[in-house]
């Protein structure tokens, strides 16, 4: 059977960050010149000693709570995620045990940024239409916030932290939100524009690096995370298009005949972009990253959900979901939205 996607459901840390609070810090910028380029006005901020897999877990139990499915009824756990607890076990492990899924289940890891949740949903299909599971939980969940440094201006004004779980299933004999074909890419030539070089065992005795800037007079140092934004940029813009028409190719689909599209939300100056770019119209093109900011491998879900919660998105309806960065890496498919989100209950 096909896998489609029955459910979705989101979790956000309390805190709040918004643009005037950024703006104290950054008094060049004001909270409407951040809101203007970036399309943020809020962003969610995990507390301290709160991890990726305590969002993912608050996600999953608000799935489970609405009564969709129950924990003992997934066959297989996929976890998104580039912040994990620990560098072993791996998370989605702690995840099973924290949500009482049983023990015959899988649960795998995938340490993947913004393209993170069409990764997973790839995976998800693949397990379910070779007949491995019935039922996958796909919980994407990320800490960024935790890889800032306080004076990044660049990066504090984009992320924020949450999670979102997905529910993917066997669709039965009912119409059901169908996951087509996958595309998938890849260029390692951009890794050193969207990295945390300290930490991990290549450079495992440097950490403390003091900072410094780069060329384009962006903050970087080697214990954060650092984005060369105007490569990224240029990336987006060089992958994107022609990732749409691989996804289109894969789907015998003109761009016409999709009913809305839903980029990765990495901020509304890069989508503009794109979506001037590409020829879409806007009636026809997500934006759904102000209240959370570029949430990395959760913003495709989020945006579906709060594009059903609000009409966007009707039944009968084709979705084009593409992600795309940090790696270089990008992939997308076409949703067939028959049945609609099962929406758990606030």
């Amino acid at each position: 059977m096909p896998a489609s996607i029955r459910a979705i459901a989101t979790h956000f840390p309390e805190a709040v960050l918004d643009n005037a609070q950024l703006a104290a810090r950054f008094p060049d910028w004001t909270p409407e010149k951040i809101e203007q380029k970036t399309g943020i006005a809020f962003r969610r901020v995990a507390a301290e000693g709160e991890t990726s897999s305590d969002l993912a877990c608050q996600a999953a139990a608000r799935l489970f709570a609405s009564g969709i499915c129950r924990p003992e009824e997934i066959g297989y756990l996929i976890l998104v995620s580039q912040s994990p607890d620990h560098f072993m076990p791996t998370s989605a492990c702690i995840l099973q045990h924290r949500l009482g899924l049983p023990t015959s289940a899988g649960a795998v890891d995938v340490n993947q940024g913004c393209s993170g949740w069409i990764y997973g949903l790839g995976l998800a299909k693949a397990i379910i239409e070779s007949g491995q599971a019935a039922r996958v939980l796909l919980l994407t969940a990320e800490t960024f916030s935790k890889f800032m440094h306080p004076e990044d201006k660049g990066s504090l004004t984009i992320f924020g932290d949450g999670a979102a779980a997905t529910l993917v299933e066997a669709a039965g004999d009912s119409p059901g939100n169908i996951v087509g074909q996958m595309v998938y890419g890849t260029d390692g030539s951009g890794a050193d524009n969207l990295i945390i070089r300290n930490g991990a065992f290549r450079n495992r005795g440097l950490a403390g690096t003091a900072p410094g800037t780069d060329k384009f007079g962006n903050l970087c140092s080697a214990d954060h995370f650092y984005m060369n934004g105007p490569e990224v940029f240029n990336f987006t813009l060089r992958t994107v298009p022609s990732a749409v028409n691989a996804v289109l190719a894969a789907h015998a689909l003109e761009l016409d005949q999709v009913d809305i599209v839903v980029f990765h939300q990495a901020n509304k100056y890069m989508l503009d972009h794109l979506r001037q770019k590409l020829r879409i119209p806007s009636e026809r093109f997500l934006l759904a990253m102000r209240d959370h900011g570029n949430i990395t491998s959760s913003t495709i879900p989020n945006a579906l959900l709060i594009a059903e919660q609000e009409g966007r998105i009707r039944r009968g309806a084709r979705v084009l979901a593409l992600g795309f960065g940090v790696g270089y890496s990008w992939g997308g498919t076409v949703l067939n939205w028959e049945a609609g989100l099962s929406l758990p209950k606030s």
